[in-house]
């Protein structure tokens, strides 16, 4: 694999739960046991000199408004050369748990509102987007397809026009689930990574870099 940073830059994981996977947030060197760790660690032991640093911002619980109001301190302030972002899950889960629904438009609006915002403030700054995802390893999750799929084709409309990198995570899970693993062994609960599905994020995210 070829050296995917520069020396010295800034790598910043944005999100929810799935980016946050209880990180320590008083540690701006914890990067968790979720992808954004495995990412690292895989990239320091073939680049032990490269002098990248890698910063985790996500916070569980997040839509793409939470990201927005936090763009100064978690985004502005990190000044990022790399950024990927893993976002939308929660706008469709708030609508079943706690009817507090995120329409499409809004969804859209936002996080159009948020990559605008950094395209103007870094340039330079090179950004992958992560599909949001879901797998039915619990029965009320297949009817959340309602919901998630429209906020999914969003997701590959705005990357068309503003990131370097597409990561389409509900397609890579999905096939994954049919030629390798169960729902269950990804994310038991058809949101939350297992280990086994953090490295399959990590490894494809890799992947995604290696061939831009």
């Amino acid at each position: 694999m070829k050296e995917l940073f520069k020396k010295g830059q800034v790598v910043l994981f944005q999100g929810d739960s799935i980016t946050d996977c209880g990180r320590d947030r008083d540690d701006i060197t914890s990067l968790s046991e979720g992808y954004p760790g495995v990412v690292a660690k895989l990239y320091n032991t073939l680049f032990p000199e490269n002098g990248v640093t890698f910063i985790n911002k996500g916070i569980s619980g997040n839509r793409v408004i939470d990201l927005l109001d936090r763009y100064e301190t978690d985004f502005k302030a990190v000044k990022p050369d790399f950024l990927s972002i893993l976002i939308g899950i929660n706008d469709t889960w708030r609508r079943y748990d706690s009817n507090e629904p995120t329409t499409t438009e809004e969804y859209e609006e936002n996080y159009r509102t948020l990559l605008t915002r950094i395209k103007k403030d870094f340039p330079d700054c090179k950004i992958m987007i992560i599909e949001p995802f879901v797998l039915y390893s619990l029965p009320d999750r297949k009817a959340w397809r309602e919901d998630l799929d429209p906020k999914i084709h969003v997701a590959r409309a705005l990357a068309k026009e503003f990131a370097d990198y597409y990561l389409p995570l509900d397609g890579i899970f999905a096939k994954a689930e049919v030629e390798q693993y169960t729902c269950t062994q990804i994310a038991e609960d058809g949101v939350h990574p297992t280990a086994i599905g953090h490295s399959i994020i990590a490894e494809e995210y890799l992947k995604a870099l290696s061939k831009g």
